[in-house]
């Protein structure tokens, strides 16, 4: 059993010393020492050698690892000199195939140089061929050869003369038959001249006819806006002198131009614009800023004439404002004011002036509404929390919100004052007032 026991504390040990055995050399020597104190001398003699065969085993395997480390630095700096000899040979080949082009170049001019050496050579030689036939000709034979010469030069210049005789012939056919040509072409162009002549004539008669229409044009275009001025003047800009003819008509008023009004003279007296009317529910007056200002709706029903022409009829003289108003059990009554008018559109159209009050209703209700301006579902100008347009479906001069509205929905919102007797029938109409 103890046997044992030592076995495998001397096991132990050997591990230890396994793992010991990577540490410095002088942790190493203190484990020896223990070893030595622990096992006593004879065991660490015998385990000795072992150790040194450790230590030795490690050292080669530093100097391999070390080995191994140069060794990949030396392939890491071998990879980088191969990619450096690659790209030489790369840039050598590009030269080596420019150098072969140039050679090629070269090769190819020489030779054309050679052809033309050669050509030159050829060429002296005919020359020095002739000098020499030249020279070995005698005096006789160059006669001979110069009459020869004129011969033959003789006869090509008769042939010559023979086609030009020919095409002198047909030159002359030609000019007679051109002069004859010609001697037609006079008396056409004769005639033209004549025709031409009476073009003009006729021409300088229409030019004549021309002026004197475009003088009696411009007279009758001067008659023409004579007319139309006295016609723009003859426009009204009231319904004042239409008197006891109501209807359909056309006033001016500066800035609107000529626009078409409902003229009235049975509710008040001659001379009313209509400038609102609700007579049957059957136009909607919940609309937006652009339409109010335009106006909607047809003369012979429910229409509002347009904020813009309102502000342009009340701003250009002194009008009265008269409210037509028939309740649901068929009274009427009316309201009236002396001096309605309200402020141009970057103010908001407001209620600028109502006038004097009289009236067979006991209350003033449109008092509320003045110094208001003109609210829409769009454009909220009210001093309500909420948008009263977009509340009671109607474009008014609201303020929180109304105490009458010609404008509201057929029901119990359509009233002069409060919601006591609600509306039937509401008319707004506005006349010049005759106390200016």
């Amino acid at each position: 059993m103890v046997g044992r026991m030592e076995k495998a504390i001397f096991l132990v040990l050997i591990l230890e010393i396994f793992f010991v055995a990577t540490a410095t050399t002088e942790e190493t020597c203190k484990s020896e020492r223990e070893i030595e104190e622990q096992c006593g001398p004879h065991t660490y003699k015998t385990v000795k050698p072992m150790l040194d065969y450790f230590r030795q085993i490690r050292n080669e395997l530093e100097l391999s690892e070390f080995k191994e480390k140069q060794l990949s630095e030396l392939n890491s700096n071998l990879m980088d000199k191969y990619h450096e000899i690659v790209k030489l040979h790369e840039k050598v080949i590009k030269e080596a195939s420019l150098i072969d082009q140039y050679k090629n170049q070269i090769q190819s001019k020489e030779n054309e140089l050679q052809l033309y050496k050669e050509k030159v050579d050829k060429l002296e030689s005919d020359i020095e061929l002739q000098k020499n036939t030249i020279n070995g000709l005698t005096p006789n034979s160059k006669l001979f050869e110069h009459f020869d010469k004129c011969k033959e030069k003789l006869v090509v210049e008769s042939k010559n003369l023979e086609i030009c005789e020919v095409q002198l012939k047909k030159l002359n056919s030609s000019v007679i038959e051109k002069d004859e040509n010609i001697s037609g072409y006079n008396a056409k162009i004769q005639n033209v001249t004549e025709n031409l002549k009476k073009i003009e004539v006729q021409f300088d008669e229409s030019q004549t006819k021309l002026k004197n229409k475009e003088k009696d044009q411009q007279v009758c275009q001067g008659e023409v806006d004579k007319l139309n001025e006295a016609l723009q003047n003859s426009i009204p800009s009231s319904c004042v002198p239409f008197g006891q003819y109501p209807g359909y008509r056309e006033i001016k008023v500066l800035g609107s131009g000529i626009f078409s009004v409902l003229c009235d003279s049975q509710l008040a007296g001659p001379g009313w614009i209509v400038i609102q009317q609700r007579v049957g529910g059957n136009e909607s007056f919940d609309r937006d800023w652009a339409t109010y200002r335009k106006g909607f709706g047809s003369f012979d029903k429910d229409f509002f004439l347009g904020l813009e022409n309102i502000y342009r009829l009340t701003n250009s003289q002194r009008y009265e404002l008269y409210m037509h108003l028939v309740f649901l059990n068929g009274t009427s009554k009316y309201a009236r004011y002396d001096d309605f008018k309200i402020s141009d559109e970057s103010q908001g159209y407001v209620l600028r002036s109502l006038g004097e009050f009289k009236g067979s209703v006991n209350v003033d209700a449109m008092r509320y509404s003045q110094n208001r301006k003109f609210t829409t579902l769009d454009r909220d100008n009210d001093v309500a929390s909420s948008n009263c347009a977009v509340a009671y479906k109607s474009g008014w001069w609201h303020g929180d919100c109304f105490n009458s509205n010609f404008n509201a929905l057929y029901g119990i919102d359509f009233f002069w004052y409060r919601k006591f007797n609600p509306l039937k029938v509401a008319k707004m109409l506005i006349r010049p007032n005759k106390l200016i």
